[in-house]
């Protein structure tokens, strides 16, 4: 530690905000997770990403943090500067992080023992954030490099469960050449899959979350449309064909000895949205039921595939991981989420509080996860 930071606690810094379209929901997630770390245990620097990608200081203030009267919390109105800078250096040999303004010495903050990132998205959930801070030597919560980045892309994510054997429905991927080169193509081939697999599908961002950019596409004539609204978050975008049956979701946690699966939730049809979009799921507060209405027996299939899943993609940490259970009794994973949301309404954290981990226990749990692992290849 530096001489400006005398304590011998561990010192977290929680990055969140970023560039992705889901910065808000990254703000909201930060100001539950600050509000949560022990302060007796843990000292704690709070940095923000703005929009453009500007790493700042702010306030570490949970209470600006939130969604109020349906607005959206931003970085740029928490920076303690409209032109100050953080920066971490890209030196495993140090940890100190610095400051600096225009037309002032750049001033030290001390060392950053482990980094809790609550981004999510691109730039911050898809192992951007953790290859730098593998070349930083900076231990951080959640995955590495290469599951962060299986796990935000929903093409090889499903590529990677397949290969594993775990069931995985119907799509297709549209790449950005395809649509913008030819789109007419690209059109037919999307058209092609829904005479294959039917009306209506669901055209997706391939590497967004928080349900941005998702539209359900009843017929041809909506499909234009939603393929250029889910292009707005990403040129790379998913089809998938409608899956009947029930929302069901799982908690995965790293303990000592392994991943455990946390008991499942369901999220029930949501009767004023036609599916569980932004707008239901942070917005208006849909709430999931915990633990899920399931048989023992198919408690612990939803549990066995969720830590499978985990394993499959090499992940560290935590994962939420979604299913769908079809009419037949069968589970289909719909995708992961290795940085899911911590906000006060959020699965996640709900799921272990009612497996018997408290919020501020499972927020402590990772810390001192990451702070047991070491960079670099593990």
């Amino acid at each position: 530690m530096s001489s400006e930071t005398p304590s011998q606690k561990p010192r977290v810094a929680v990055v969140f905000g970023g560039r992705s379209s889901e910065h808000a929901i990254s703000v909201v997630t930060a100001g539950a997770v600050l509000a949560a770390i022990d302060r007796e245990k843990y000292d704690v620097l709070p940095i923000g990403i703005t929009t453009d990608g500007r790493w700042v200081l702010t306030a570490d203030a949970p209470e600006r943090m939130a969604i109020t009267d349906r607005k959206l919390p931003d970085v740029a109105e928490l920076s303690e500067s409209a032109e100050g800078a953080v920066v971490l250096p890209v030196d495993p040999t140090s940890r100190e992080v610095v400051y600096s303004e225009p037309g002032a010495v750049p001033k030290a903050l001390g060392e950053v023992d482990v980094v809790f990132p609550v981004l999510h998205g691109p730039y911050g959930e898809d192992g951007t954030l953790q290859g730098l801070l593998e070349l930083s030597g900076v231990p951080y919560v959640g995955s590495g490099v290469l599951a962060s980045a299986v796990g935000q892309d929903k093409d090889y994510m499903k590529r990677v469960f397949s290969s594993f054997g775990l069931p995985v429905g119907p799509y297709e991927v549209v790449r950005p050449r395809e649509w913008e080169q030819d789109p007419a193509a690209a059109r037919e081939k999307i058209v092609d899959f829904a005479g294959e697999h039917g009306w209506p599908l669901f055209v997706k961002p391939a590497r967004a979350g928080s349900s941005m950019g998702i539209t359900k596409v009843d017929d041809v004539s909506g499909l234009d449309a939603a393929v250029e609204e889910a292009r707005r978050h990403d040129p790379k975008i998913i089809v998938e064909s409608l899956l009947t049956g029930r929302e069901i979701e799982c908690g995965v946690l790293e303990f000592a000895d392994g991943p455990r699966a946390s008991v499942p939730a369901e999220i029930p049809p949501v009767s004023d949205h036609s599916f569980y979009d932004f707008e239901a799921k942070y917005i208006d507060s849909a709430a999931g039921l915990v633990p899920a209405p399931l048989t023992g027996e198919q408690t612990a299939r939803v549990q066995e595939l969720a830590v499978a899943a985990f394993e499959a993609a090499s992940c560290e940490g935590l994962v939420r991981a979604d299913f769908f259970l079809q009419d037949n009794g069968e589970f289909v994973i719909n995708e992961i989420n290795t940085l899911p949301g911590f906000t006060p309404i959020s699965m996640y954290p709900r799921m272990w509080q009612e497996t018997g981990v408290s919020y501020p226990e499972l927020v402590d749990r990772l810390i001192q996860a990451a702070l047991r692992r070491s960079t670099g290849l593990r």
